[in-house]
């Protein structure tokens, strides 16, 4: 019985008396920074450029997944990251794939919601329409994702270690493409779980995180821990963690409290169950 219906320069002060000699020390200066702050753009530029791109033929298509590169380590475990419905345009998701990287997991951005998607999903124009598409889309969605799980756990450096996190709709489609796979074995949903009339049997589900904003108007908190109440009748492993005021995108809003407190735990949870 399914119970689910629902990312200067210092002053220069010196004395001096004769502006000539203080214009020819100000001129380096300025180059300096220049130079510096050219040199920092081209650094995080570089940063956003080194994801290995490839493509994984699924059921539905070919699916465009980008990667963080192998960590330092002969195996590490692999982490799928789903993005919600606007893709993976914010440069907030490079920060949370560099810290899974460094904390020892291979981390990729599966891009399950192609370009057609995330137009549609854009433009659907009201709350019912993009509902309507989501329902229409999710089998495609959750086979890619399965797809692209079973190819990720047939490489050998990942030591058949695999772990999904997925925000909002991404939330939605990899709790649906996690139940009862062996392969996926840690989850981590952000403000998001189940869909709408979610009516597949659910036997199962991987060891589970649930990251929510206590002020989601969105997917309400309700969603989590009627979430968080199923998942503990069927005998897993749950835990529902929730940040105190954080709105439904306080995941992907850099620099906050709750944002990196959060990703710290995802990142530890990650690491624990897929560790082992």
């Amino acid at each position: 019985m399914n119970k689910f219906d629902n990312i200067g320069s210092r002053s220069l002060n010196q004395d001096i008396c004769d502006e000539s000699m203080q214009d020819s020390f100000m001129r380096p200066v300025k180059i300096t920074v220049v130079a510096l702050a050219i040199s920092l753009f081209t650094a995080g530029a570089n940063a956003q450029s080194v994801l290995e791109q490839f493509t994984v033929p699924t059921p539905g298509g070919r699916v465009l997944v980008e990667s963080f590169g192998n960590c330092a380590k002969a195996t590490c475990p692999a982490v799928l990251i789903l993005s919600g419905s606007k893709g993976f345009g914010a440069p907030v998701y490079n920060e949370i794939g560099q810290t899974f990287r460094a904390a020892g997991l291979n981390t990729y951005l599966v891009h399950v919601l192609s370009a057609a998607d995330l137009d549609a999903i854009a433009t659907a124009g009201s709350a019912r329409a993009r509902i309507a598409y989501h329902t229409r889309r999710l089998p495609d969605w959750t086979s890619a994702v399965q797809g692209v799980a079973s190819y990720v756990e047939a490489q050998p450096h990942h030591g058949s270690r695999i772990g999904v996190l997925g925000i909002s709709l991404g939330a939605q489609i990899a709790s649906a493409a996690s139940v009862g796979r062996a392969d996926i074995e840690a989850l981590v949903l952000v403000d998001g779980g189940f869909p709408n009339g979610y009516s597949q049997p659910v036997r199962s589900l991987p060891p589970l995180l649930l990251i929510w904003g206590s002020a989601d108007q969105t997917f309400p908190l309700s969603i989590g821990r009627e979430l968080q109440r199923t998942a503990q009748q069927l005998g897993g492993p749950v835990t529902l963690d929730v940040y105190e005021g954080g709105a439904h995108d306080f995941f992907l809003r850099s620099g906050t409290g709750n944002a990196g407190a959060a990703r710290r735990r995802a990142t530890a949870f990650l690491v624990s169950n897929l560790s082992r």
